[in-house]
């Protein structure tokens, strides 16, 4: 029971790091795919010392034979964080969030197609009624010229967010670990250029504070959370990390609300809900 009770509290620490990430790059005066480059690569290397500082060695044979999926889900996850970003920047962070955890009901809507699953009369109803959380999300919005364009970037981060999660199906033989190191090097190996190209990494340009930022976002929001993350699955059941992480999006939701003063209206709120709602329902098995 205690070491359940320490995988417990790991996840909702992990859960509570991803909640907040949107409270730290608002703060980043660079762009969407510097800050992505610079997370992916900081977490990939944070990912690398942990398996050497723990003698845990990379299966490089069993990473071999899942490189076409692993190449896919880096790049993946690449677009994702960039539109995840770049809405954050155009809506509030209480409004991207819905937006992008719309990502498992799209799974849910794919998969009879891509992994032969069955979509039951459940499943259609969450798909119905987290359709109907987007339209109040986005119809009770606010009326700045950008938020269109905030709603569309996160409904662009989920699709690419389910991507990912379809994509991760696929894989075999591979712990979580190895997985995401090869994943975030993929994503800041597909950033680089493109980065390179546009400016280049722009950290000598950063004062001081917006560079902690940035360092928090990659070496605590990512290498850490994914570390915390990946730790506590081994010990707890998949129905029951399936639950808590939903910790995620709602924490997200609070701390936007207190400590950046976003207010969602209440048919804001009702669509937020049938959102969440709707994609918890989709994956609780």
């Amino acid at each position: 029971m205690k070491s359940e009770s320490r995988a417990k509290a790991t996840l909702i620490t992990a859960m509570l790091l991803f909640g907040s990430i949107g409270l730290f790059v608002k703060g980043i005066p660079l762009s969407s795919a510097q800050i992505a480059f610079t997370r992916g690569f900081i977490g990939c290397l944070i990912l690398l010392a942990f398996g050497c500082l723990g003698k845990q060695k990379m299966n490089w044979s069993h990473i071999r034979s899942n490189l076409p999926v692993l190449f896919a889900s880096g790049a993946a996850i690449a677009l994702n964080w960039i539109f995840l970003f770049q809405a954050y920047r155009y809506t509030t962070v209480q409004t991207a969030t819905v937006c992008y955890y719309f990502a498992p009901v799209i799974v849910t809507l794919v998969s009879p197609l891509l992994l032969k699953e069955r979509l039951t009369p459940l499943k259609v109803i969450c798909i119905a009624a987290s359709a109907v959380g987007m339209f109040l999300v986005a119809g009770a919005g606010g009326k700045g010229p950008s938020e269109p364009a905030g709603i569309v970037c996160g409904l662009l981060a989920a699709l690419f967010y389910a991507s990912v999660m379809v994509l991760n199906k696929f894989q075999r033989n591979l712990t979580g670990t190895e997985s995401t190191f090869v994943q975030l090097a993929v994503a800041a190996l597909c950033l680089l250029p493109y980065v390179l190209a546009t400016g280049g990494i722009g950290l000598g340009a950063l004062h001081a504070l917006p560079l902690f930022l940035l360092l928090f976002v990659g070496i605590v929001h990512t290498g850490i959370g994914y570390l915390l993350y990946f730790t506590s699955l081994h010990q707890l059941k998949g129905q029951t990390a399936a639950a808590m992480s939903y910790i995620d999006p709602v924490s997200a939701l609070l701390m936007a609300g207190i400590f950046l003063g976003e207010r969602m209206t209440g048919i804001q709120l009702l669509g937020a809900c049938l959102v969440l709602g709707a994609a918890f329902a989709s994956e609780y098995k």
